[in-house]
């Protein structure tokens, strides 16, 4: 169920749009009259979404992101940082140097670089909403996730920091810590990680793409006008604070 054309007139930039959660809040918002791009290693998008390849790890090839989405579809007013890994389900000291590095640069330096990018535009305009996509992983810390706990940690972290430092602007900026939900990032994790985290969710299932869109859109309206720099769980009751 959607909300009419609550984004109409307005331009949405998702990064890992390509499958999973990002697929799905591409898809909302641009069923609900955004104008939508997706950013993803592939030029890979719903229908009707504007797709641009790109690793979000590279700043370079973000501020290209930005400057194409603003000159095809107009300045970006809305953020979704949903691009992610799991990193391989390793023992702390099995994590080699190049894994923690790609981890961290996706899930972490990708947030960070992404949110950069279009802040000064959306200050300047005096309206934005970024929404980025962290894990109970970052609150909790799982085992077999060293580099994905430690790099979902730093996305709430400088979510926290950034909204703090746009509070007076306009731009509304907080993150979203999901439990398992199941998309295709689970196949890059191992069986045993997997039930670990879905044995801990008190409602005993994992969560879908679908919901979690549901609550990145409405952080992503106008609706969403007095929170910023919060960290919302949506983990089937496994976190409750």
């Amino acid at each position: 169920m959607g909300n009419d054309q609550r984004f109409s007139g307005r331009v949405a930039l998702v990064t890992g749009a390509a499958s999973g959660i990002g697929d799905a809040v591409a898809t909302r918002l641009r069923d609900e009259g955004a104008r939508v791009a997706s950013l993803d290693l592939h030029a890979e998008a719903p229908a009707g979404v504007l797709p641009l390849a790109g690793d979000v790890s590279r700043s370079a090839d973000i501020a290209a992101a930005v400057a194409r989405v603003e000159n095809d579809l107009g300045p970006i007013d809305v953020l979704v940082c949903a691009a992610g890994v799991p990193g391989a389900s390793l023992r702390t000291v099995e994590v080699t140097d190049k894994e923690w590095r790609r981890v961290v640069g996706i899930n972490a330096d990708g947030v960070f670089y992404c949110n950069r990018a279009v802040i000064p535009g959306m200050v300047e305009r005096g309206y934005g909403r970024i929404v980025n996509v962290a894990s109970i992983a970052g609150k909790e810390g799982n085992p077999m996730a060293a580099a994905y706990s430690a790099s979902k940690a730093a996305v709430i972290a400088m979510t926290k920091a950034i909204a703090k430092d746009v509070a007076k602007t306009g731009v509304v900026v907080n993150c979203i810590a999901p439990a398992v939900i199941e998309t295709p990032i689970l196949e890059g994790m191992s069986q045993e990680h997997i039930n670990y985290m879905v044995e801990r969710i008190p409602m005993g299932r994992m969560g879908t793409p679908n919901e979690v869109a549901a609550l990145v859109c409405w952080l992503a309206s106008d609706e969403c006008s007095f929170s910023t720099g919060a960290t919302y769980d949506i983990s089937g009751g496994r976190a409750v604070y």
